[in-house]
């Protein structure tokens, strides 16, 4: 199964790159995409719980026990054209156009959108969320280009380290985003011991929050689903060990129905997510 994954070296980045930054040209035009990524409900506690009603794109939780052959679990996984997404601007581009809260007037106009427009609020949702104080034991950052990206994972994975990036992956476009899918095959957890995820943030140009906990240990595996239709994807997920120190009210919490610190917490990556890890010496 791991053949299948979507993964590469360190130098098939580069070509990523060309391949990118040739469609992230005409900034100005580009639509600013509405939806959850998943941050908030990997980050955040959620205000959006009412009773046992979740939005379904925080149903992406699971509890460790559940990581094993013929488990059925509802989960949420939208997957996006990546011909009309935001894509990659090169960092002299990215660097030549402010990224500040307090320059959000003058973006704005710079992407030529209303000030009272959804665009408007997404660009100053990102930017907030890039100028939050990190959590406890978090080490963060906001990656507008794959040159910086790539400059914050090897940062942290080592310089010299061999980088290997991973993402959820569909076998062919799924036709809901929300269904049951089945584990078809025994998990295969990705051997390193330092990750870096990065999650895509709402904006006129690719933006990814980029993150890592070095002082908590997270497991990561290759999980392939299959729903009912006939549907498989090729997943990405990621197991927390520790919960103890996370917000009481996180929504994982309560779509498990369990306490911090009492379980592992695990959950699936939105395809439009990369985790970059260093591969074992």
């Amino acid at each position: 199964m791991g053949s299948g994954f979507a993964s590469c070296c360190i130098f098939l980045s580069v070509l990523l790159l060309a391949f990118m930054l040739g469609q992230g040209r005409n900034v100005r035009r580009h639509h600013v995409e509405e939806g959850s990524t998943g941050l908030n409900y990997l980050r955040q506690a959620s205000s959006s719980i009412d009773g046992d009603r979740i939005d379904p794109s925080g149903k992406i939780f699971f509890k460790m026990d559940d990581l094993k052959v013929g488990k059925t679990m509802a989960i949420y996984l939208t997957n996006k054209d990546p011909s009309t997404s935001p894509h990659l601007l090169s960092r002299e581009e990215a660097n030549s156009i402010p990224f500040s809260s307090a320059k959000i007037a003058q973006i704005i106009d710079f992407f030529r959108f209303s000030k009272d427009s959804h665009q408007a609020k997404a660009i100053e949702y990102t930017i907030k969320q890039c100028e939050l104080e990190p959590l406890e034991d978090e080490l963060r950052f906001c990656a507008t280009s794959l040159e910086s990206m790539l400059d914050y994972a090897s940062s942290l994975l080592g310089k010299k380290a061999q980088l290997q990036v991973f993402t959820t992956t569909f076998v062919e476009n799924p036709t809901v985003p929300f269904r049951n899918y089945t584990i078809l095959a025994v998990p295969e957890r990705i051997r390193s011991t330092k990750m870096v995820a990065c999650h895509t943030l709402p904006y006129p140009y690719a933006v990814f929050y980029c993150h890592n906990t070095p002082k908590s240990e997270t497991r990561l595996f290759k999980v392939l689903l299959g729903a009912e239709n006939g549907d498989r994807v090729r997943a990405l997920a990621a197991c927390h060990m520790d919960t103890s120190r996370w917000d009481v009210d996180h929504v994982s919490f309560q779509l498990l129905k369990i306490k911090p610190g009492s379980s592992p917490v695990c959950h699936v990556f939105p395809p439009d997510n990369l985790v970059w890890v260093a591969l074992p010496a």
